[in-house]
């Protein structure tokens, strides 16, 4: 394990390895999201593919917290350290997705009291859910990697509008880069409530 007392999630290492594009994604624009029911930290449960209009997805491996080591090798681990400065990007660039008429969802396989505690940390004023058994990542064949004996979900984020993926973004490097990345391609592509259909 890392060194609780100097891991710090909200920081990047300078020498942070990139992920390299291995094709793990190609499949799935066009895709329909899977009809899965996901604990959100709004409370109850949600179908992602039943969210009408646009929805931002930005998947994660597992965001650390203060004080608490991370698994040994971690920071290594090419698109294994930086779910919270992702997180934080998303938060601060909340405002303007919305604006641009999409909504904003956070999904990694940790569990709800986690991604609870996470939510409140950081002030997240959009919901994490979790696919704590696989079950969203499966179906759709999302791109995963072990660590320790567990299967993470790698970083990447999906943008899709009335359930079916429209675009996808992977690998996402830097990671606190990803919320910058959606703005920029929304701004590319505009779309209204009420619209039909993919932008061309």
């Amino acid at each position: 394990m890392t060194d609780a007392t100097t891991h710090d999630p909200t920081r990047l290492p300078a020498d942070l390895p990139e992920p390299v594009d291995d094709g793990a994604a190609d499949h799935l624009r066009g895709r329909e999201l899977p009809h899965v029911q996901l604990a959100s930290t709004d409370g109850g449960t949600v179908d992602l593919a039943s969210v009408p209009g646009r929805l931002v997805i930005y998947c994660f491996p597992r965001a650390g917290r203060p004080g608490v080591a991370m698994p040994e090798g971690w920071d290594r681990i090419p698109g294994a350290r930086g779910c919270t400065p992702q997180s934080l990007g998303f938060r601060d660039r909340h405002d303007e997705i919305r604006a641009l008429h999409a909504q904003v969802v956070g999904l990694s396989t940790q569990s709800p009291a986690d991604q609870k505690e996470i939510v409140n940390r950081l002030g997240l004023p959009f919901p994490l859910v979790s696919d704590h058994d696989l079950a969203f990542a499966r179906a759709l064949d999302l791109p995963t990697l072990e660590v320790e004996g567990a299967k993470l979900i790698r970083r990447l984020t999906l943008i899709a509008l009335d359930g079916m993926i429209e675009k996808v973004f992977y690998p996402v490097f830097p990671p606190d880069r990803a919320a910058e990345e959606v703005v920029v391609w929304l701004l590319a592509h505009p779309h209204r409530p009420g619209e039909t259909g993919s932008p061309a």
